[in-house]
């Protein structure tokens, strides 16, 4: 049986996530030139946005919003490929309505490529530690027994990351779909985002491989 109101909260839930990635990059770029006030606003808006939609939406279909956590609750055999193949289309999906939302809000075109070029060995070792980072913040937050943190952890973690991050921690293959279609503050050039979706990939099954060892094999002893 197809739960189809899950997949629509994640579409939903992405999209919302998108628009505050998005908008409030543009609303950053349009208040200040100081590039380190915009990346302060953009961080902010987005941890903001990630608590309220997970405490919201996690109750309906876990809140994920993310292929790369779908993939590594399959192989934790928490949910099935099926679902999670289906959650990521819904999440690529809601992601990209979100982001052309955004561009409509600010009377940017619908769809603007981004010409904002994210590449080079740094940048993609900076996604797979932001992956593989978010990733043990969520299911360490679990085994913890503090499910009801998740939303403020998770939170905590992607405002940092875009920080202490060269790539800005987009950690997302949805989202990284989505924010090609903005030529805004938060855009990546859609010629970068092959690459990057690999590295969260790998770093989805490194974090699964360090989540087994740290937290599973804990759970069983």
């Amino acid at each position: 049986m197809i739960h189809w109101r899950r997949y629509f909260a994640e579409l939903v839930g992405t999209a919302a996530l998108l628009c505050a990635v998005i908008g409030s990059g543009i609303m950053a770029t349009n208040l200040t030139d100081d590039i380190a006030l915009q990346l302060l606003c953009n961080a902010v808006a987005t941890g903001g946005a990630l608590v309220a939609l997970i405490l919201i939406f996690a109750p309906v279909s876990g809140a994920s919003f993310n292929p790369a956590v779908g993939i590594v609750g399959a192989l934790l055999g928490e949910v099935s490929w099926k679902q999670t193949a289906l959650y990521a289309v819904a999440q690529t999906v809601g992601g990209c309505l979100g982001a052309m939302t955004a561009n409509i809000m600010f009377e940017h075109p619908v769809v603007e490529l981004s010409t904002k070029a994210r590449e080079g060995s740094n940048i993609y070792i900076s996604e797979i530690v932001a992956t593989v980072g978010l990733l043990l913040v969520i299911w360490g937050t679990i085994r913890a027994n503090r499910s009801n943190l998740v939303p403020f952890t998770v939170a905590a973690w992607i405002t940092g990351a875009y920080f202490f991050t060269s790539s800005t921690s987009l950690a997302n293959p949805a989202v990284s779909i989505a924010r090609s279609l903005s030529n805004s503050f938060a855009g990546i050039d859609p010629n970068s985002v092959p690459a990057f979706i690999a590295m969260q990939i790998i770093g989805a099954f490194l974090g699964y491989s360090i989540i087994r060892w740290i937290f599973v094999q804990e759970s069983k002893s």
